[in-house]
């Protein structure tokens, strides 16, 4: 199967379907973690921008970092069109050492986690770039066994077993860990039934 190119797919990307996510994913996480017009936050994996800009009017500011150009030229492209001017795009670099830029009261992350080989690496960076005091708000599938991607080229997790990423967190230094269901995707299978796939956000503090 060939690989996934998320740099062609970004001019597609905002269907209804996962523009409905966003919302929804958006919600949950603000009734987890308050936010406030003093803060600074980083979306992490922000793509197009569908939770990114939702968070925008809330905080002080939003920093979306991605891996793809394609989809941060599409957020730069809204950014522009809708006059914001508290949100950056920034492309992180894919060779060599991770580095998030700047330090942030609370960094979220929707349905990226799975992309994401070294997960403990990425939460122990996570961990770096919060705030004393700061939150961080992830959703992702839950063990989804491979079904969930049509193609799971750079997938690296089919879903998470929410006690083994609660125990990653910890060991990252996090505290305040827990999580509850945020939504649940329904995708047909191939043989035309319904497939159910719930969709968990984990919240977790810095001390």
């Amino acid at each position: 199967m060939p690989k996934r190119d998320f740099d062609k797919e970004a001019a597609s990307w905002d269907s209804p379907v996962r523009t409905a996510l966003a919302g929804t994913v958006t919600e949950a996480i603000l009734r987890q973690v308050e936010l406030t017009p003093e803060m600074d936050v980083l979306d992490f994996g922000c793509g197009t921008g569908l939770v990114t800009l939702r968070l925008a009017p809330l905080v002080r500011s939003v920093t979306g970092v991605d891996t793809s150009a394609g989809m941060l030229q599409v957020l730069r492209a809204k950014l522009l069109a809708q006059n914001i001017g508290n949100v950056q795009a920034e492309l992180l670099n894919t060779q060599g050492e991770l580095v998030l830029p700047g330090e942030y009261h609370a960094i979220v992350s929707s349905m990226t986690l799975h992309h994401v080989e070294d997960v403990l690496g990425l939460l122990r960076k996570f961990h770096q770039a919060l705030l004393p005091g700061g939150r961080v708000a992830v959703t992702d599938l839950d063990l989804e066994g491979g079904r969930f991607h049509e193609n799971n080229d750079g997938v690296f997790h089919f879903g998470f077993d929410r006690a083994r990423l609660q125990s990653w967190f910890a060991v990252a230094g996090f505290n305040e860990i827990r999580h509850v269901t945020a939504t649940t995707i329904f995708k047909p299978s191939t043989d035309n039934n319904i497939q159910e796939f719930p969709v968990f956000l984990l919240t977790a503090s810095r001390q």
